[in-house]
């Protein structure tokens, strides 16, 4: 009975560590909550000039895309001391991590985090039949993939149609202002306006995009291999 106790105090004193070590918990003026459902937990991190977050735990891998140009100081758990440097715009992917990070420039910073909740055992290979890299190539590139995601940079020059194509479930963010027509296989059309840094859940569909603008619009779409979900 004292072994089942103790077991029981350690796993909720895991579990309080774990929430205690949340960014989000522990840095709420730097790390805001975007979105969250049962894939994804999507956050906002901004980091104002010298200004540092204390030791924390992303405790899902991640992708992350850098809103603005980024020069850090990153402490790891270990004590091991590294300088990173992005450039806005650019992506990256993580494994779970605890660390510290200093911004070290004289500029405040800005990313956003798309935290997985599924894991490399669970995640299945995508498989579209309209696949924005395969139809609609000359709009869609991919910036990274792994056995979890596939981000997919998305540049439609001014007024140009991306042909009707397919996405997974997925997180889409805007680096540039955008306005955009969406063309459903229906007909259904959408009309999109957009700012710069805006972030979005988009369930798996089809359409076809336009950019109405006499501008280049510019997004990043993080495309999940999540597991399929049960059936209800």
């Amino acid at each position: 009975m004292r072994r089942t106790a103790s077991l029981m105090a350690l796993s909720v004193l895991a579990a309080s560590t774990a929430t205690a070590q949340d960014p989000v918990k522990i840095r709420p003026s730097e790390y805001k909550v975007e979105h969250e459902n049962d894939r994804v937990r999507v956050v906002r991190v901004k980091r104002g000039a010298h200004s540092k977050s204390p030791m924390h735990e992303h405790a899902n891998p991640y992708v992350v895309i850098y809103l603005t140009d980024v020069h850090q100081k990153v402490t790891g758990a270990d004590g091991k001391v590294q300088e990173a440097t992005r450039k806005a715009g650019q992506v990256g992917f993580s494994q779970p991590v605890k660390h510290e990070e200093e911004n070290v420039a004289d500029k405040p910073l800005e990313a956003i985090l798309v935290e997985l909740k599924y894991k490399t055992g669970s995640a299945q290979p995508l498989s579209l039949p309209l696949d924005p890299i395969k139809v609609a190539a000359k709009h869609h590139k991919i910036e990274l993939e792994n056995d979890l995601v596939r981000v997919i940079r998305s540049i439609r020059g001014p007024r140009e149609k991306a042909a009707m194509h397919e996405h997974p479930d997925y997180v889409v963010v805007w680096l540039t202002d955008l306005h955009t027509g969406i063309q459903r296989p229906d007909g259904t059309v959408i009309d999109s306006v957009r700012k710069a840094g805006e972030v979005a859940w988009r369930d798996a569909w089809k359409h076809e995009t336009e950019n109405l603008t006499d501008r280049v619009a510019e997004e990043v779409q993080v495309e999940l291999k999540a597991p399929p979900r049960p059936a209800r």
